[in-house]
């Protein structure tokens, strides 16, 4: 079974940029999602893609963030832009396999998660 591995991330000024990949070789899913968790907080959803390239947002990313997919490389890139203090947490990519679209913004649709990297926002 193959595993998801997360890069990117770290600190940024408020108003920055972070861009976080996830490399799904071995993996085979109907979509990824990414999700965070904030200190004290459940884990959230952020965006999802399926196979066929739909995407979903969570409002509070909508317009910021960009989710991509690139078969090729068999990556999954979530580009962060305008970034504030309240995005802080721990982002996660992950995969579903046997769920059904509708079921992105729910965690426990995904069968394989990524080991998480921190993204803190702050001057």
């Amino acid at each position: 079974q193959g595993q998801l591995v997360q890069s990117g991330g770290g600190l940024v000024q408020p108003g920055g940029s972070l861009r976080l990949s996830c490399a799904t070789s071995g993996v085979t899913f109907r979509y990824m999602g990414w999700f965070r968790q904030a200190p004290g907080k459940e884990r959230e959803f952020e965006a999802s893609i399926s196979r066929s390239n739909s995407i979903q947002y969570a409002d509070s990313v909508k317009g910021r963030f960009t989710l991509s997919k690139d078969s090729a490389k068999s990556t999954v890139d979530l580009q962060m832009n305008s970034l504030q203090p309240e995005d802080t947490a721990i982002y996660y990519c992950a995969a579903a396999e046997r769920t059904i679209w509708s079921s992105q913004f729910r965690a426990d649709a995904y069968d394989t998660w990524g080991q998480g990297t921190q993204v803190t926002v702050s001057s």
